[in-house]
């Protein structure tokens, strides 16, 4: 028998109707309605209007007709009609929930499994949006050892060093007593996870090796994407490497410095000081970190840029993505998933700055997915990332936003937003999302699981020391050349 749980009354309408209350109701809860000519009717309580006399109204989801689609009643439900606690089977199969997948938690208020689809993380991308401290880099982790699970290639970029402890199992005994309701257990990342930085290791000692960009041989083009060039520059540039080349086979960044230095126009002081600068950070190598070793089957590559500036952040995010994808379309490297933080500091909308990075991050989004390409944003300001980005990912993850200025970027930038959304976003509570998925026949709001791993946002006392860090040859060598260089990421690139 199913249990009664109120009896339609006051309004009633094609898309929600008020009830009262008989039995234990609570916000966000779902429930049903017999209809004569429709059936089973799903609906979700979306608020509770009188508290002493117990009245409740609901917003109508639907039911599946014959084909399997979501279709709303075309006459209003009746008056004195019982609603019912709705069960989990007709829940699950009205709103299209899968029962394996990417695992990201329960339906909120039900002990319902929610997974997202694989594929579609791959290739239709995902953003992961909220205000600070709202839960975006817990949740991207989540799904991240989801992927790590199912053996997907991850390449994440992270500003701060936040991912590096998904190393370590989760030890927060609140969080490890919560784990049985969503059938996981601790876990540690640490064969999977692999820790780059593009500083050296007295800069950042967790790091397993150094993130490192070819600077052997570099051509005009390639300079122009470190710094902007006027044509003046450009010409001695062009002159400069062009002599060099009728000399020598392979050379180096310091090698083009003494030929523009050579130059008598006054353009070259500008051309010295930029690559100077660029030499400086020791991102240059003869040993550059190859994209095959850093996509793989299994594992999750972090760049973690902690330590460096902006300027330097966006163009390794540049040089990196534009690798990557021409690698992904060329059938270099597997299918892979590429995990952008604090996203909008790399692709920010139109009048929020600009950022060398912003144009390939905007050609993955719109071409990615037809080569196995996923995109995974995550930003506290969703106001400030690029629109285009934004509308490109079909699967979105919203925690708590209160910002006004990021709300009406969500309802100009998203389908699906309503004013009823604009308001539920505003209180939802810590640790629940609002998901809104393809595979997932209307937005729901998700109690996302507690991580296996531990999470960067407050474990930053866990970080590998130099004796814990697996030794690798070619790091020691460049850290002999990293500690000889005065000037290492710390120096600005850029005035």
């Amino acid at each position: 028998m199913y249990k009664v749980v109120g009896t339609i009354t006051g309004d009633v309408g094609l898309h929600q109707f008020d009830f009262v209350v008989s039995g234990k109701v609570r916000r966000n809860e779902y429930i049903k309605v017999w209809n004569e000519l429709d059936g089973w009717i799903l609906g979700r309580v979306v608020s509770i209007l009188d508290v002493e006399e117990k009245t409740a109204t609901v917003e109508i989801i639907g039911y599946k007709d014959d084909r399997g689609f979501l279709m709303q009643p075309q006459s209003t439900l009746a008056r004195e009609s019982k609603v019912f606690e709705a069960d989990q089977t007709f829940v699950m199969d009205t709103l299209g929930l899968r029962t394996n997948g990417i695992h990201i938690g329960t339906l909120d208020g039900r002990n319902i499994p929610v997974y997202l689809k694989k594929d579609e993380l791959i290739q239709k991308h995902c953003s992961i949006l909220a205000k600070t401290g709202g839960g975006k880099s817990y949740t991207a982790g989540v799904i991240i050892e989801e992927l790590l699970d199912k053996n997907v290639p991850l390449l994440i970029i992270d500003p701060h060093g936040e991912y590096l402890s998904l190393k370590f199992e989760n030890q927060n005994e609140d969080e490890r007593k919560q784990m049985e309701k969503f059938g996981i257990a601790p876990k540690g990342y640490d064969s999977q996870v692999v820790i780059y930085t593009p500083a050296n290791f007295s800069v950042n000692p967790a790091a397993n090796k150094l993130f490192r960009i070819d600077g052997i041989n570099l051509s005009v083009n390639e300079l122009y994407d470190f710094f902007p060039l006027s044509d003046a520059q450009l010409g001695v540039l062009y002159q400069c490497i062009n002599d060099i080349k009728t000399r020598k086979e392979f050379y180096t960044v310091d090698e083009i410095i003494s030929g523009v230095a050579e130059s008598k126009s006054t353009s070259r002081w500008k051309i010295i000081h930029f690559l100077e600068r660029i030499r400086d950070t020791g991102i240059l190598s003869d040993s550059p970190t190859r994209i095959e070793e850093l996509v793989k089957t299994g594992q999750a590559s972090i760049i973690d840029m902690k330590g460096a500036d902006p300027k330097l952040q966006q163009l390794i995010v540049y040089r990196l993505c534009k690798e990557v994808f021409e690698g992904r379309k060329m059938g270099k490297i597997p299918p892979f998933v590429l995990v952008i933080e604090e996203a909008h500091n790399f692709c920010p909308e139109r009048g929020f700055g600009q950022a060398i990075s912003s144009h390939i991050l905007r050609t993955i989004a719109s071409e990615g997915r037809k080569f196995g390409l996923g995109l995974l944003v995550i930003s506290q300001r969703p106001a400030r990332i690029d629109k285009n980005v934004i509308s490109q990912c079909n699967t979105q993850i919203i925690l708590k936003v209160t910002n006004p200025n990021d709300i009406k970027a969500l309802s100009r930038g998203l389908e699906f937003m309503s004013y009823e959304i604009e308001e539920e976003i505003k209180r939802i509570p810590q640790g629940v999302a609002l998901l809104s998925s393809p595979s997932i026949e209307m937005p729901i709001m998700v109690d996302v699981r507690v991580r296996k791993s531990e999470h960067g946002g407050r474990a930053a006392e866990a970080r590998a020391t130099p004796q814990q860090r697996p030794a690798f040859k070619s790091d020691e060598v460049d850290l002999e050349e990293g500690d000889r260089r005065k000037s290492v990421l710390s120096r600005l690139l850029f005035e």
